[in-house]
């Protein structure tokens, strides 16, 4: 079956949303193509593995944003082929779609950098599905650990020094240092050990150096171990073993060292860059490909003033809003305009009232409880709905005031 639709929008990721709810405003036929049936708030998954989330809380149902989008139709598809020269989308039911505008918004995938066995043993932190797994897996290593004290300690590897990785490195050590003892004893909280590698000798290396050095400490403050300056070269089911020839044992390995394009861009035909992510132009279209645009974490994206803009879910989501600016001005026959990005900066949750942040263009830095408030409020302007905005809220205010996770023993499966 083959169907026109004036907008195609593969991915509903921010990019994504915003493109197909802002053309719905419009007026403007949108398909929207998705493999979930629902929009997950990435940047907060590392919380539903450590059980200071739940599901709900990061994830909300497509056809709840779109319910009052008459002019949006949800599919939930897995799409196999795209053609960027003539504008279509196959699915995996062998359904084709052709559009007069194509706005790839696919997102990406963990890039393992051929770590032998990295992709078949280590978590990765970037769907929904990855966060349950990891939580469970986490789950099921205290629950051996408790009934077997005599087994050994239990250790957790991060590999990655960005904010994914030190993020998810304060998370679950304060669940090893604060939770585990409530929900299990003392001296299982004892036995458990976090580790986070990286091969470059600083964290946060896009952060200023005394942003670094704080994150540093506070994560040395809940026992991290931090091995900087050597990476990784391989993962095994027992363990990661590293350059410079040392081993930690492990059992629950989490990458957070980097993403790529995902195999929808790579054989698409389209111009592929640094990460294997799209080169778009300033206006988000694709050089070559008329009606084509990339958005979000499948592009190398530029500003108006070519500077060349990061992973972030602000960006995604503003270029969610140009594009559709510019696929209107198209529709109309009027010019496209340059994206202008308002730089927000970016910021990094180090712990229990405790974050950095460089806001602004001019990087003004925060540390500590001003930063945590500050992205507090970041991430509760970024989530979808009122009420995933209310219930993250009443989450994070409890978390704070105990050590209750109602959501730690949910799921038990390995993978």
């Amino acid at each position: 079956m083959r169907t026109k639709y004036p907008v195609i929008v593969v991915g509903a990721g921010f990019a994504g949303v915003e493109t197909a709810t802002r053309l719905s405003r419009r007026g403007v036929r949108v398909l929207l193509i998705d493999r979930n049936s629902y929009h997950q708030f990435q940047p907060l998954l590392y919380q539903v593995a450590t059980a200071q989330l739940g599901v709900s809380d990061v994830a909300r149902p497509l056809r709840s944003i779109t319910r009052k989008r008459r002019w949006v139709t949800v599919l939930h598809a897995d799409v196999t082929a795209i053609d960027a020269k003539a504008r279509t989308v196959t699915t995996a039911d062998g359904d084709i779609f052709t559009a007069r505008v194509l706005v790839v918004a696919s997102g990406a995938e963990p890039n393992f950098f051929s770590t032998p066995g990295a992709e078949e043993n280590a978590y990765p932190l970037y769907s929904v599905k990855d966060a349950i797994n990891f939580g469970a897996r986490m789950v099921e290593l205290l629950e051996d650990a408790h009934r077997e004290p005599q087994s050994g300690d239990l250790h957790a590897v991060i590999v990655g020094g960005g904010p994914t990785g030190v993020e998810t490195a304060g998370a679950l050590a304060e669940t090893f240092k604060y939770v585990v003892p409530e929900y299990f004893s003392p001296d299982l909280a004892a036995r458990c050990h976090v580790h986070l590698v990286d091969m470059v000798p600083n964290l946060l290396s896009a952060f200023a150096e005394p942003n670094q050095k704080y994150a540093e400490k506070r994560l040395r403050k809940v026992d991290v171990d931090l091995r900087l300056g050597v990476g990784v070269t391989e993962v095994s089911p027992v363990g990661v073993t590293l350059a410079d020839e040392t081993t930690i044992p492990s059992g629950l390995v989490v990458w957070a060292g980097g993403l790529k394009a995902g195999p929808i861009i790579q054989a698409s035909g389209l111009p592929q860059g640094r990460g294997g992510r799209v080169d778009v132009g300033m206006d988000l279209s694709v050089p070559g490909f008329p009606g084509v645009y990339v958005l979000g974490d499948s592009a190398n994206m530029i500003d108006a003033h070519g500077n060349a803009l990061p992973q972030l879910g602000s960006v995604a989501k503003q270029s969610g809003i140009w594009a559709a600016q510019n696929i209107i001005a198209d529709l109309k026959g009027q010019p496209r305009q340059p994206f202008r990005y308002l730089d927000k900066g970016f910021m990094a949750m180090v712990g229990r009232g405790a974050a950095v942040a460089e806001l602004g263009r001019r990087r003004f830095r925060m540390q500590g409880f001003p930063a945590f408030i500050a992205w507090l409020a970041v991430h509760v302007a970024l989530l979808s709905g009122w009420w995933q905005k209310v219930r993250a809220i009443l989450t994070w205010v409890q978390d704070y005031l105990s050590n209750e996770r109602s959501q730690v023993f949910i799921g038990t499966d390995r993978r």
